[in-house]
């Protein structure tokens, strides 16, 4: 399979979430990939969790309720082990779909609401630090030429 070029920031779609062109920091410097949420809790077997995204008044607070879920320990950069929970989900960048799996967590002081690791770019992507939003110009140019027929 060939790789992808991408960018150090980009934005995606996320349907299973129902979320788009959300922001993405790619960080080959992390292993795992996390989606930035608050009040994180267990209950009657379920996960239920806020979105948070200040960019997005439409989805900033949105409620996401999980069944399926895991528990996973993540080391931060300053090596620091925290509990995390991960769920499955989709993504879509570059016009195609992509599972991905995505540590929930309080990422307040962060810029971005997603952070992509290198479990998700692994084969697939090579990342220039040199470019912004790749995927996203590329759809909103589809987009545009669409119009334009």
């Amino acid at each position: 399979m060939e790789k992808i070029v991408i960018g150090r920031f980009e934005k995606a779609d996320f349907p299973l979430l129902e979320l788009e062109n959300i922001s993405l920091k790619i960080d080959t410097g992390a292993y795992t990939s996390s989606i930035h949420c608050d009040n994180i809790a267990e209950k009657d077997d379920m996960l239920y969790c806020t979105f948070l995204d200040e960019e997005h008044p439409l989805y900033n607070g949105k409620e996401f309720i999980f069944k399926n879920y895991d528990i996973v320990f993540v080391k931060s950069s300053n090596g620091i082990i925290q509990k995390r929970y991960q769920v499955q989900s989709t993504i879509i960048i570059f016009d195609k779909v992509f599972k991905i799996s995505l540590s929930l967590s309080a990422r307040q002081e962060m810029r971005f609401p997603v952070l992509i690791g290198r479990k998700f770019l692994t084969k697939k992507f090579l990342v220039d630090p040199e470019l912004i939003d790749v995927s996203y110009n590329l759809k909103a140019n589809e987009h545009k030429n669409h119009f334009q027929k």
